[in-house]
């Protein structure tokens, strides 16, 4: 980066705990980045100048009246599908949309936590698409490459962490939507157990579907984000146990036995050649694996037609948001497809998806009796052009996308946890990642081999602008 300032959020937290930096100045600093950013990158649909600052010399105050919590002045930025109290939640959209009262219970707990959020990243309409495109904001551009797509949904949130412009944010993932934008931004971003981190004031998201989950430059500041904004609210429909996953940073994972998968599941017959670039970069990181000692063999899961059981569930969300909506005139016209084949779909035959979970669970969970680990491609291609999708059909862009990303949904499905670590990079230059996944409550064995693995390759040296930081960790 331009400057010393510590630019993750572990440092960031030590250097305001240690006296070294004031909350206003971080704050300050990351407002103005913001701000010379937005008519290039694209990264926010709303930001909180003054309400941000205020909040900073509160944090301020507390720091040197000696108060410690786990992110005390740190700026953060949150999706614009997660209620923020004195903002709109668009979620993509266009309209005149009032100010939500109350936070979300996952803002409440990083605010609890002692986070100061700066303001809202784009995101594309109702979360549907691996990319940040639309009528109502515009385009929001790949740090790495402003000609491509950041990735999406929460394609505003990793092009602000990747800029720079913030240490970590919090996106949501309900078919790969925190991991496909982390894979072509080259950052690390977790999607938890379905329920680690509450989606109230909804009950659950997308009928079980979406998870709000952290995007951050390491593994550390993950980790720290996911453990601040985790726990349960007691309307949520799903109250994993609580754990925590910030000591498995520094844990040895030990001897794993990882199986090496690049099949992608069924998903009405589309062809879905992986790039060979893709393909050469996962292979990349098992080779990684295996030097540091895990027992890497090539294995598939049995996916079966896991992709009759999700799109009911999709569609359905998609058609519950649309309803909220205060213009649906306003709203893509494949969005309104999509909300019309939920009202088909959204009875007997979403009841029918979802009590097939339990089933696939145990048909793709098998091979946890033989590894520890899965590890497949984030995406089947590198990121996007920036406005590749926008003359399609719906038919047409559901044909691209899967062809294009069809690793991360599956886990959605299931509601287990994966991580997408940086894979490296295309011969021309665009980022790429790999995904780790794990059966359920795996968070901290899947942190702790990412981690190790973070510590191997050292991701977080490289910044898009090309500078390469002679610092091995940043926090």
């Amino acid at each position: 980066m331009p400057d010393a300032t510590p630019t993750g959020l572990t440092a960031q937290v030590r250097a305001l705990a240690e006296g070294r930096v004031t909350s206003r100045f971080l704050v300050q600093q990351a407002l103005e980045r913001i701000e010379a950013t937005q008519q290039t990158l694209n990264a926010f649909r709303r930001i909180r100048g003054e309400a941000a600052l205020a909040e900073a010399d509160a944090a301020d105050r507390r720091l040197a009246a000696g108060d410690r919590l786990p992110l005390l002045g740190v700026p953060v930025a949150i999706k614009d599908d997660i209620d923020l109290a004195g903002e709109a939640t668009a979620f993509g959209c266009g309209g005149d949309f009032a100010p939500k009262t109350v936070d979300a219970e996952a803002v409440r707990r990083l605010r609890a936590a002692g986070a100061v959020v700066v303001g809202k990243t784009n995101t594309c309409e109702l979360g549907q698409w691996p990319f940040t495109e639309g009528a109502a904001f515009g385009a929001t551009r790949n740090p790495w490459s402003p000609a491509h797509t950041p990735g999406g949904s929460s394609g505003g949130a990793a092009a602000a962490v990747a800029a720079g412009l913030v240490p970590a944010a919090l996106g949501s993932d309900g078919a790969g939507s925190v991991r496909i934008p982390a894979a072509w931004t080259h950052l690390v971003g977790i999607k938890p157990q379905r329920g680690r981190v509450s989606t109230w004031p909804d009950p659950e998201a997308f009928h079980g579907l979406t998870g709000h989950g952290p995007l951050a430059r390491t593994v550390a500041d993950a980790a720290l984000l996911l453990d601040a904004a985790a726990g349960s609210h007691p309307g949520d429909r799903h109250r994993p146990a609580p754990l925590t996953v910030s000591p498995a940073v520094g844990r040895d994972p030990g001897r794993l036995r990882i199986a090496l998968s690049m099949r992608s599941a069924f998903h009405g017959g589309v062809p879905r050649p992986l790039d060979p670039a893709v393909r050469r970069a996962v292979t990349g990181v098992a080779e990684a694996l295996a030097r540091l000692g895990h027992d890497v063999a090539e294995a598939d899961p049995r996916y079966g037609l896991i992709g009759l059981t999700f799109v009911p569930r999709a569609t359905a969300g998609v058609r519950d948001w649309a309803k909220q909506m205060p213009d649906q005139a306003l709203l893509d016209r494949r969005t309104r497809h999509n909300a019309r084949q939920g009202r088909i779909l959204g009875g007997p035959v979403l009841r029918l998806s979802r009590a097939a979970e339990s089933r696939a669970r145990r048909r793709i969970g098998a091979i946890f009796s033989r590894f520890d680990v899965v590890l497949t491609p984030t995406t089947a291609t590198p990121p996007p052009m920036i406005g590749a999708h926008a003359t399609l059909s719906s038919w047409g862009t559901d044909q691209a996308i899967i062809a294009a990303c069809p690793y991360g949904w599956p886990w959605n499905v299931l509601g287990w946890p994966g991580i997408n670590v940086p894979a490296g990079f295309t011969p021309d230059g665009l980022p790429v990642g790999a995904q780790l996944l794990g059966p359920a409550n795996s968070e901290p064995l899947l942190v702790s081999l990412a981690a190790q693995l973070e510590d191997d390759q050292q991701w977080s040296r490289h910044w898009p602008d090309g500078r390469v930081d002679q610092a091995v960790r940043q926090g």
